[in-house]
C-alpha cells in the first residue's frame, strides 16, 4: 500500500503538533468507539519477537483517579526536594498531570514473560520487551492526537499507587499512566519549553554519520 502525500503530510501534521497535555483538558466525554481505535493503534505497535508484551488499564471512575491524583501529589512533592534554589521554585509552579480532569486515565504495562523465557530478539538485548512497550505508547499518542485527543504521560508517580488502585500484579512491569481527552487547544509549543524549563535541541546536534562525533 503506498502512501500518498496527502497522507504523508497528514502524518507529520500529527507527529509535529503531538503534545504532553495537562492543563487544557475538557470534561466531554470520549466516544466508546474512538477510544477503541486508539487502543487499536496501541496493539499494533511493533514489537520484538512479536511478543506484544503490552495491557491497557482504563480508568474512568472518578474515585479511582482521586486516589491516583493523591499518589501523585506525593511523588511531586518527594520529587520538587531533589531541585534547589531557583530551579525548585520554577519546578513548583509547573503543573505536570491532568489525572482528575481528564476523562479517562490509561496505565500501560508490560508482561515481561509473555511468549515464554526466551524471546526472538531478546536473547542479548532482554530490555527490548520493554521497548515494545513504550512503542505502545507512542502509538496511541499519536493515534489520540489524529482523533484531536489530548494526551498527558505521568511519570511522576510511584508504582505501588498503580499497583494498589488498579490491581496490577507485581509480575507486571509498569510503564506509564496517561490521561485523555478533548482539549481547549493543543499548544504550538511543549508546555517544558513554553515554561522555561528545557529548550529543544536541534536535530543536528542529535545526528552522527559513521561513528559518534563530539
Amino acid at each position: 500500500m503506498k502512501v500518498t502525500e496527502a497522507e504523508r503530510d497528514s502524518f507529520y501534521k500529527v507527529l509535529f503538533s503531538r503534545r504532553d497535555v495537562r492543563r487544557e483538558f475538557l470534561p466531554t466525554p470520549i466516544p466508546k468507539e474512538v477510544l477503541d481505535r486508539i487502543l487499536l493503534a496501541a496493539h499494533h505497535a511493533p514489537s520484538v519477537g512479536f511478543m506484544q508484551p503490552w495491557d491497557f488499564v482504563v480508568v474512568s471512575s472518578k474515585e479511582t483517579k482521586q486516589k491516583i491524583k493523591q499518589g501523585f501529589q506525593q511523588a511531586n512533592q518527594q520529587s520538587a526536594d531533589m531541585f534547589d534554589g531557583e530551579r525548585k521554585e520554577k519546578y513548583q509552579t509547573l503543573k505536570l498531570e491532568g489525572i482528575e480532569e481528564a476523562p479517562i486515565g490509561i496505565c500501560l504495562t508490560c508482561d515481561r514473560s509473555r511468549t515464554g523465557d526466551i524471546v526472538l530478539g531478546k536473547t542479548i538485548k532482554p530490555e527490548m520487551d520493554l521497548y515494545s512497550a513504550v512503542c505502545a505508547a507512542q502509538n496511541l499518542w499519536l493515534a489520540a492526537r489524529a482523533e484531536n485527543i489530548g494526551v498527558g504521560w505521568v511519570s511522576i508517580l510511584l508504582d505501588d499507587v498503580l499497583r494498589e488502585n488498579l490491581a496490577i500484579p507485581e509480575s507486571l512491569d509498569i510503564i506509564g499512566y496517561f490521561c485523555l481527552g478533548y482539549v481547549e487547544a493543543f499548544q504550538d509549543t511543549p508546555d517544558l519549553e513554553r515554561h522555561g524549563w528545557q529548550s529543544r535541541r536541534e536535530v543536528k546536534n542529535s545526528i552522527h554519520f559513521e561513528k559518534w562525533q563530539k
